[in-house]
């Protein structure tokens, strides 16, 4: 079973969220009574090693060394300046991974910006490299106007400068791309 990019960003999302349910402690007095500085995140974590789990079965695991927590702004979001990675579980436990050296999620629009060596590693070994990749939750469209490099198992290659899919890869549009096709040349019988 091989997972979409949908899933794997979802996975990301809800994530984040259950890390800040667990995140906060205290009472809503004590909180406040806090007197944040102007640019200040309200909340921090350090060391984020979160694990989600759906009916006892590990689905994802979220690892980041920093997440900050703005979402007491005008225009909400979360940050991971120091990167993150979210590895993915499917039922068969096969593995697909999401890295990148910096992530945003912009609660509002649920945007989702992946900065610095943004990488996707399926279970199937297919692997994307992006500098900078967009998922757009809400329309359900990934893309990016970055140089991205796509390498498929079968030993195919895409390379090109920006793309736009829907979030299933199904309607891929690449803007400029060179690449290397494998075609298997099948005898009618």
């Amino acid at each position: 079973m091989r997972f979409t990019y949908n899933q794997i960003i979802s996975g990301i999302v809800t994530l984040i969220g259950v890390t800040m349910l667990f995140s906060c402690q205290g009472n809503l007095s004590e909180i406040r009574a806090l007197d944040l500085e102007g640019d200040a995140p309200q909340a921090e974590a350090l060391d984020l090693n979160l694990k989600y789990t759906d009916s006892g079965r590990l689905v994802a695991t979220l690892k980041s060394e920093r997440m900050l927590d703005f979402t007491n702004k005008k225009f909400p979001y979360r940050e991971f300046p120091d990167g993150l990675e979210v590895e993915f579980f499917d039922p068969e436990n096969k593995s697909s991974t999401v890295s990148a050296n910096y992530g945003v999620i912009y609660e509002e629009t649920g945007l989702i910006d992946l900065q610095g060596e943004v990488v996707i590693y399926t279970s199937d070994s297919t692997r994307l490299e992006a500098s900078q990749l967009y998922w757009d939750q809400n329309q359900g469209w990934v893309f990016t106007d970055k140089p991205n490099k796509i390498r498929f198992p079968n030993g195919a290659l895409n390379e090109g400068q920006g793309f736009d899919s829907n979030q299933n890869f199904g309607n891929f549009r690449s803007r400029s791309n060179v690449g290397v096709q494998i075609i298997e040349d099948k005898e009618d019988e």
